[in-house]
């Protein structure tokens, strides 16, 4: 399969490997909850902050839980002002940290930055999908090719489902240069193609008057479906003399009939043969639509289905009035549509490229009108570009909660009539709820130190557990008295445990007694140790395991930390 190569390529395919684990922590006075209940990761999300941080935190509670990954990257236009920011220290990309990313012509590594900021992404989100989960990409020209190139290496070129072309504008640009570009892509990809299925979309109203044909019986409405076709599944030809006496010898030049004749005399016994209007037409299969199912999705999509770049910006500013970022939303019922095709009622939908925050009305639309509820999970960072930094300006908070926030409680706008006229109107609440989150500090410093503020036994349990058997730990099971914090049941079991107070006045050690003291409670085969100091060698550990049948390896905290 022919790859992709860029400039930093050899150091980005494993950089996912070396970014910190960062904490996730809770605003309170930000979070919109009911009352009494208290942030948590197990609701809807907001959470500001760098993606590629964000989506290595989520990793111990989310990975292999996202059923649908919807992002709206940069285009890389030239016009967008991204920054790179990526903390790497290799000397190929000191020149590229902090300073944003040129146009064509201007920037010649403006493609590899490019590429080196999406390649850790979609590889930690592959890990947070389900194993039938999918993942949607906006993208146009600039960047589609290397990004299909990128998404082959990621997920496979054997999981690629389909790149939808989306009408994004209602007319022709007469400025345009050379062709007035009128659509943006949404490639997507599933993590495992075999088992992914896409839901089918309801049936519209213009479909449905399609079947305009009345039937005599209890069937109801019909449409014809010719008979004939020209691909190779055809089962050959023979006469058919109609109702009136004409024979038709064969279908029309270059064509087969796609039913055999047995089959043919059995559809007409049973009344789905059309014979035509005046008994001389080329008969057609009756399709009725009270049999037909929902539609299958389509590779195109035009503004009248999913609406334009138009509709959107007015969506933001309805919503919020007016707002001081150069915003490019997507319109909700284009996310609808991504949200409907890739997941199910209950499940987890992520964008981490949240911008004005459209997936979550997206999903918290589709919630009011279902009985069951998916979660959302939005990331965005403060700032987008250098000028929003110098102004302080944050986004996630001011742009994409708040847009979230009014959605949910409901909002004032003003609609304007003919001839300017304005009229004060009201949107009602449609509900939910989330949690403000911000990624915080790494959990280690420097060598694994644990830095000033110690983290909390369960975020060390959690972190843990997930590097051990890349599975979310389950915190009932959790005790900090006894140190254990899970168990894989496979090949004998495997017990964690975890021997570490956060408190700086007591180190939990590995020692004789309490080894002698698992071996009354614990059965599993082995056990990993994680502990602040080991009073043991090796040879007394191998004499341990020899006498009684176990397996120990014992971990230090925090230098033995993955």
């Amino acid at each position: 399969m022919p790859t992709l190569n860029f400039k930093g390529k050899a150091v980005i395919e494993t950089y996912h490997h070396t970014v910190a684990h960062h904490r996730l922590e809770f605003d309170e006075k930000l979070s919109l909850l009911p009352k009494g209940q208290k942030p948590g990761l197990d609701g809807n999300l907001i959470i500001e902050g760098d993606n590629l941080l964000a989506l290595k935190a989520l990793l111990p509670t989310h990975a292999g839980k996202v059923k649908c990954v919807y992002i709206d990257p940069p285009y890389n236009t030239g016009n967008e002002g991204w920054v790179y920011n990526d903390n790497l220290t290799q000397p190929q990309f000191k020149e590229w940290i902090g300073k944003t990313v040129g146009k064509e012509g201007e920037d010649a590594t403006r493609h590899d930055k490019w590429c080196c900021m999406m390649y850790p992404r979609l590889v930690l989100l592959k890990e947070l999908l389900t194993e039938d989960g999918s993942i949607w990409i906006s993208i146009d020209d600039n960047e589609v090719h290397n990004l299909r190139a990128i998404m082959d290496q990621v997920f496979g070129y054997e999981n690629f489902i389909a790149t939808v072309i989306w009408e994004k504008v209602y007319s022709p640009k007469s400025t345009a240069k050379y062709l007035s570009e009128n659509h943006d892509y949404i490639v997507a990809y599933a993590k495992k193609k075999e088992v992914w299925k896409p839901r089918l979309l309801p049936r519209t109203e213009e479909a449905n008057a399609r079947y305009d044909n009345p039937d005599k019986d209890k069937r109801g409405h019909w449409k014809p479906s010719d008979l004939s076709a020209r691909n190779y599944y055809s089962k050959g030809t023979y006469p058919i003399e109609c109702p009136s006496g004409r024979v038709i010898e064969k279908p029309p030049e270059g064509r087969y009939y796609t039913v055999a004749e047995d089959d043919f005399w059995e559809l007409d016994e049973d009344g789905r043969i059309w014979w035509g209007a005046d008994g001389d037409s080329t008969p057609s299969v009756k399709r009725f639509l009270s049999e037909v199912k929902d539609l299958v999705p389509e590779t195109i999509w035009t503004y009248q289905e999913v609406g334009h770049t138009q509709d959107a910006k007015k969506e933001v500013l309805k919503i919020l009035g007016s707002t001081d970022a150069p915003v490019t939303p997507k319109p909700v019922d284009l996310i609808r549509r991504i949200c409907w095709i890739a997941s199910e009622p209950g499940d987890i939908i992520l964008d981490s490229f949240a911008g004005t925050g459209t997936t979550s009305q997206a999903v918290l639309e589709m919630n009011a009108e279902g009985k069951k509820e998916s979660r959302f999970i939005l990331v965005q960072q403060p700032s987008e570009t250098k000028e929003d930094e110098s102004e302080k300006r944050n986004h996630c908070k001011t742009l994409t909660a708040e847009r979230v926030r009014r959605v949910i409680k409901g909002y004032d706008y003003i609609k304007r009539g003919p001839k300017g006229k304005k009229t004060k109107m009201h949107q009602d609440a449609i509900g939910g709820s989330f949690s403000y989150v911000r990624v915080g500090d790494p959990l280690f410093g420097e060598y694994r130190d644990m830095g000033e503020k110690l983290p909390k036994f369960d975020e060390i349990a959690k972190y843990i557990f997930y590097t051990e058997t890349s599975r979310e730990i389950d915190l009932k099971q959790v005790d900090e008295k006894t140190g254990f914090i899970g168990q894989m049941k496979e090949a004998g079991g495997t017990s964690y445990y975890l021997f570490y107070t956060p408190n700086r006045k007591e180190d939990r050690e590995l020692s004789t007694e309490t080894l002698k003291a698992l071996l009354k409670t614990d059965k599993n085969k082995t056990w990993v140790i994680y502990c602040e100091k080991v009073w043991l060698h090796g040879d007394q550990i191998r004499a341990f395991e020899q006498a009684n049948g176990k397996k120990v390896r014992a971990m230090l905290v925090p230098f033995n930390l993955k």
